[in-house]
């Protein structure tokens, strides 16, 4: 049986179990993500997602479906709420676009532009981060990195069900941090995986650069919005 609910204003029937944001894709609705990824329960890390369910503001991404739950989500309020969430991504680290090797096909770049953002109101921090490139496999930028945890929650060991990727430290000084001897053994279609899931261009197999050409890169062929409400 549905759920009946609203999302600005609009009668909607969802399914029982649907998040927020599955629910308001279903019927054409975008609600931008980077943290949560289709078919897995989400953590809420990054909240862009943020909107207002029955007067408060949360995470579409993390909260289910209810019957006669009031959403909503085009607001001006809520718009700036939600750019304003991204530039402090931006400013919290260092996002050189043009020579990214991520950039056409970053999740976060992508957003912004759907966003409107031009340019953030805070200013940058330019923090020093260390690279790590020990792995064979993978080159770890920490400076792209916004610590949605999509790779920690993913990536793991099949065999072992170890964890490839895990976070330390706490507050600012928080990073990603790799098991190098996990990730050497890791498979070449999983560490293409372990790419793709990163949402900007922290995590890069290592021998591929640069390879897909301009104008071919995934958010130069596809919408922002259409691939955000169909992947």
């Amino acid at each position: 049986m549905g759920v009946q609910m609203s999302i600005d204003e609009t009668a909607i029937v969802a399914t029982e179990g649907q998040t927020v944001v599955e629910a308001a894709a279903e019927h054409g609705v975008y609600i931008p993500t980077l943290c949560s990824m289709p078919h897995q329960d989400s953590v809420g890390t990054c909240r862009v997602c943020s909107v207002k369910i029955n007067g408060h503001v949360m995470a579409a991404c993390t909260v289910r479906v209810r019957p006669g739950m009031v959403v909503e989500v085009d607001s001006p309020e809520l718009a700036d709420m939600r750019r304003a969430v991204l530039e402090l991504l931006f400013v919290e680290g260092n996002h050189n676009c043009p020579s990214c090797e991520k950039s056409g096909r970053c999740q976060l770049q992508a957003v912004a532009y759907e966003s409107g953002m031009t340019v953030a109101r805070f200013p940058y921090r330019y923090p020093v981060r260390e690279v790590d490139h020990t792995s064979s496999t993978i080159w770890l930028e920490r400076d792209r990195c916004i610590l949605c945890q999509r790779c920690v929650e993913l990536i793991c060991d099949d065999a072992t069900g170890q964890r490839v990727f895990s976070i330390s430290r706490r507050g600012p000084q928080a990073r990603i941090e790799i098991d190098t001897a996990l990730a050497d053994a890791m498979s070449e279609e999983a560490v293409e995986r372990a790419g793709d899931i990163c949402p900007v261009g922290s995590i890069l197999p290592k021998g591929v650069g640069h390879d897909t050409p301009i104008g071919d890169r995934r958010f130069e062929v596809e919408s922002v919005r259409k691939w955000s409400m169909t992947s």
